[in-house]
C-alpha cells in the first residue's frame, strides 16, 4: 500500500493522521516542534498561543467524538488542551509516527508523487510519497500591515505575546478588535499604564453563557435559515450584552455571522468601566504619537499588532495548490482540482465546527485514498464529480465579508453537510 506524509502534528495532523491510520494507509509525520499539539503548545516556536489563552468554543461542541474529554470545564485553557491532545496521540498509537524537530523544508512532485525534504536531529533527508497531507496550520504567519510614518516606540504582532507582565507600565496601543485582540486587552488593563483598541469595523460580541448554558450549545438541531438566525440572534445578543456602539465601536456593516463574532464581553465591561477606549482606524505614526483617521491622536510605548494571519505552506511552490487571491482554491477546502497528491487539513474557519469537523476531513480524504488503492475506478468517479460537476454551496446562505481572512471561512453546518455526503458517495460509489 502506498505511504503518505502528513505534515504538522496540531489538531489537523492528528485527525489525517488518525483517519488513514482507521483505513490502514501507511503514514509518516513530520512535525517541527518537540511534540503534539501545535498551536495549542505554547512552547512550540510557531505558536500564537498566549497564557491567558482559552478555547472560545465550548468544551463540547469542540471535541473528538471518539475521545472526549476528561476535563468538564466548558472553556478549558490552553495547557488543558495540549495534555488532551498528547493523550488523543498516545491513545490512537499516534505519537510513534511523527518525527519530530524535523522541519519540511521542500516539496517537488516526482514520479506521480512527492519528494519531501526535511531536515532533523539526524541531518537532512529526501523520502519520497505517494501524497502528502499539509497541517502545518493556519495561524503560524503575521499578517503585519504596513502604516505611514515611523515610530519610535515598539511594535509586536499579537504573534509574539505570551503574558501580560509584557505590557506592564506601558501605554499600548492595540491594533484590532479580533478575539485574540479582545483577550489581551483584558490582560492589558490589568497591567499597562493605558490601553486604546483602534478598530476599523463594528463587532458582534457572543457572551460565553447565555441562559446558564455555554452559548453555542443552544440551538444545536434542525440549522434555522441564515436570515432567520441573524435576526433572532441579534436580538438575543444585543438583551444579553447590550449595544457595542454604546460601548464606542462603529456600527457594523455586516450582518451577524458575517464575519467572526468576538466571544469576549469582559471587554465591554472593561469600557464600561473606563479602563481602555477605542480608536480610530489608524493613519499614520509619527514618533511616539500615533494618528487616527478621525483627527485624533494618542501618545504610545507599544503597538501591538492584532491583525490576524495569512497562509502559508512556504516549503511549495503556490502553483501546485491552485492559489486564488489569499489562499488555495480547493475542493471542499481539501483537494485541489487538479489531484495532484497534495492535499490540505485545516485550511478552514467556521464558527462552531471544532475539531470534530476537522477530522470528518480526514474521514472524506481517507476514504477518497483507501477507494485508490482498493477500488480506482471509485476514486476516479469522485475525481470526476469534482472536476466537472458544481461545487457545493458550503456558506449556508450568509454572505461572508470579502476579506482575506475570510477566503476560507464556511458555515459549519453547510460544510459539514456537504463533507458527509461526499465521503458517503465516496463508499457506495
Amino acid at each position: 500500500m502506498s505511504r503518505y506524509a502528513v505534515i504538522g502534528a496540531g489538531p489537523s495532523g492528528l485527525s489525517a493522521a488518525r483517519a488513514l491510520q482507521k483505513q490502514g494507509i501507511e503514514v509518516d509525520g513530520y512535525e517541527a516542534s518537540h511534540g503534539v499539539g501545535g498551536l495549542w503548545d505554547i512552547a512550540n516556536p510557531r505558536s500564537s498561543m498566549y497564557e491567558s489563552a482559552h478555547l472560545i468554543s465550548s468544551r463540547t461542541t469542540t471535541e473528538f467524538a471518539e475521545f472526549p474529554m476528561r476535563s468538564t470545564v466548558d472553556y478549558p485553557s490552553h495547557h488543558v488542551l495540549r495534555e488532551y491532545f498528547q493523550s488523543f496521540a498516545d491513545h490512537y498509537g499516534l505519537t510513534g509516527l511523527f518525527r519530530f524537530d524535523t522541519r519540511v523544508t521542500r516539496l517537488e512532485p516526482r514520479d506521480g508523487g512527492w519528494d519531501l525534504s526535511a531536515e532533523g536531529p539526524d541531518g537532512s533527508q529526501t523520502t519520497w510519497y505517494a501524497g502528502v497531507i499539509l497541517a502545518n496550520g493556519t495561524l503560524a504567519e503575521p499578517n503585519v500591515p504596513t502604516f505611514a510614518g515611523d515610530f519610535d516606540g515598539e511594535i509586536m504582532h499579537t504573534h509574539f505575546y505570551k503574558r501580560a507582565t509584557q505590557l506592564a507600565g506601558r501605554r499600548v496601543l492595540i491594533v484590532g478588535a479580533g478575539n485574540s485582540g479582545c483577550d489581551i486587552a483584558v490582560d492589558a488593563v490589568h497591567h499597562a499604564a493605558a490601553v486604546d483598541m483602534s478598530v476599523r469595523r463594528g463587532y458582534y460580541f457572543v457572551p460565553r453563557y447565555i441562559f446558564g448554558r455555554p452559548s453555542d450549545t443552544l440551538n444545536q438541531g434542525r440549522p434555522l435559515p441564515a436570515r432567520l438566525k441573524q435576526a433572532v440572534d441579534a436580538r438575543v445578543l444585543k438583551a444579553f450584552t447590550g449595544d457595542p456602539v454604546a460601548f464606542g465601536f462603529p456600527r457594523p456593516d455586516y450582518r451577524i455571522y458575517e464575519s467572526h463574532p468576538i466571544v469576549n464581553t469582559m471587554v465591554l465591561n472593561h469600557l464600561g468601566q473606563g479602563d481602555l477606549r477605542i480608536r480610530a482606524d489608524v493613519a499614520r505614526f509619527d514618533g511616539e504619537t500615533v494618528h487616527f483617521r478621525d483627527g485624533s491622536a494618542g501618545d504610545y510605548d507599544l503597538v501591538l499588532l492584532a491583525t490576524g494571519y495569512r497562509l502559508d505552506y512556504p516549503f511549495v511552490d503556490r502553483s501546485h495548490l491552485s492559489w486564488h487571491g489569499a489562499s488555495p482554491r480547493l475542493f471542499l477546502n481539501i483537494f485541489p482540482p487538479s489531484f495532484n497528491g497534495l492535499y490540505v487539513m485545516g485550511m478552514v474557519e467556521a464558527s462552531g465546527l471544532g475539531w470534530q469537523g476537522r477530522f470528518e476531513q480526514a474521514e472524506l480524504l481517507a476514504s477518497y485514498l483507501a477507494a485508490g488503492e482498493q477500488d480506482p475506478a471509485r476514486a476516479e468517479r469522485f475525481r470526476a464529480r469534482v472536476t466537472t460537476a458544481p461545487w457545493p454551496d458550503v456558506t449556508g446562505g450568509y454572505r461572508y465579508l470579502n476579506l482575506d481572512r475570510m477566503s476560507y471561512y464556511v458555515n459549519k453546518d453547510a460544510y459539514r453537510g456537504a463533507v458527509r455526503a461526499e465521503r458517503k458517495a465516496v463508499e457506495a460509489a
